[in-house]
């Protein structure tokens, strides 16, 4: 398999595994606060990437070498990012939120467009973010009516919004600052610090949870570190690629809310198919389809 293929395979394995976060964050946050839960998560996912990573004196010296970018990664993606996501998600209704998160491509693409001369908001771009983010709010509409009430629910829209730029600005710093870190190192050092300051927050602002947690809880603790360990060193290691653009590696993720459906379909009880929702999942798709196609050239880049 070539290169090319390869990276479209591993984003959409990214997005795939990403896509289950959602429904498995809603079983944690039953037994647990969103800060208290999200800082083990991140704990776990970071002792979790350590044993592949490389000799200890090597991992101390590139987090040396690469202070910066680790900093920032740790600052943006893990603290900014997560703790504006899980707390504006609990303001927002679920369908407000899951369009709101789907326009991560359009706010990386407009992020990416200012920070590198690389990225250009291109006619073909702008075009598969539209039809994306019609994608995503036909898929959410399909599932629950869409509503935005007052001041609460508007700051928790800025706040997910918020929590957008972060990971944009965060996948731009990755793409042009971090080739000289290996990508689990770099993802296990921000997602472990990260997750010891969340949960060192957590203690003060919501306390500890209440005992003995079920078994079901820890089930979608794990999992969800998984996800994390996994999806974020994968992605953080297609970043790193020559000529990878951030902007069009970012469009795959309007993968996420159509797998997101599927899922609810086959596990949740009473989620059924909608006609709007399979009308978003096909517009997403033929949009992401024609994205990569156009002439080869996007495939070409890949290599």
């Amino acid at each position: 398999m070539d290169n090319k293929d390869n990276t479209i395979i591993l984003a959409i394995l990214a997005c795939l595994l990403w896509s289950t976060v959602y429904a498995v964050i809603k079983i944690g946050l039953q037994y647990d606060s969103p800060l208290h839960f999200a800082g083990i998560r991140f704990i776990i996912s970071g002792l979790m990437i350590l044993p592949f990573t490389v000799k200890p004196a090597r991992f101390i010296s590139m987090v040396r070498e690469n202070w910066k970018i680790v900093i920032w990664v740790t600052l943006l993606q893990t603290l900014v990012n997560y703790i504006l996501f899980y707390q504006g998600l609990n303001l927002v209704p679920g369908a407000l939120g899951a369009v709101i998160v789907g326009s991560q491509p359009l706010v990386t693409a407009v992020v990416a467009a200012i920070m590198s001369n690389g990225e250009k908001l291109t006619r073909r771009k702008i075009i598969t973010i539209i039809a994306g983010i019609s994608g995503v709010i036909l898929i959410s509409a399909g599932r629950q009516a869409l509503k935005l009430g007052g001041a609460i629910e508007m700051l928790g829209v800025v706040m997910i919004l918020g929590a957008n730029i972060a990971t944009a600005t965060s996948n731009v710093l990755v793409s042009l600052k971090s080739r000289g870190i290996n990508p689990l190192v770099l993802s296990s050092t921000s997602l472990f610090t990260g997750g010891i300051i969340i949960y060192l927050l957590s203690i003060p602002l919501e306390g500890l949870p209440k005992g003995p947690l079920p078994r079901e809880y820890w089930i979608a603790l794990v999992w969800l570190s998984f996800v994390s360990s996994f999806a974020f060193s994968l992605w953080y290691k297609l970043l790193q690629r020559p000529h990878v653009r951030v902007s069009e590696l970012n469009m795959f993720k309007f993968i996420i809310p159509v797998a997101g459906a599927i899922l609810s379909w086959l596990l949740a009880p009473g989620e059924k198919p909608e006609l709007l929702t399979i009308a978003g999942m096909f517009i997403i798709t033929v949009s992401l389809l024609l994205f990569s196609k156009n002439g080869d050239k996007f495939l070409i880049r890949l290599k």
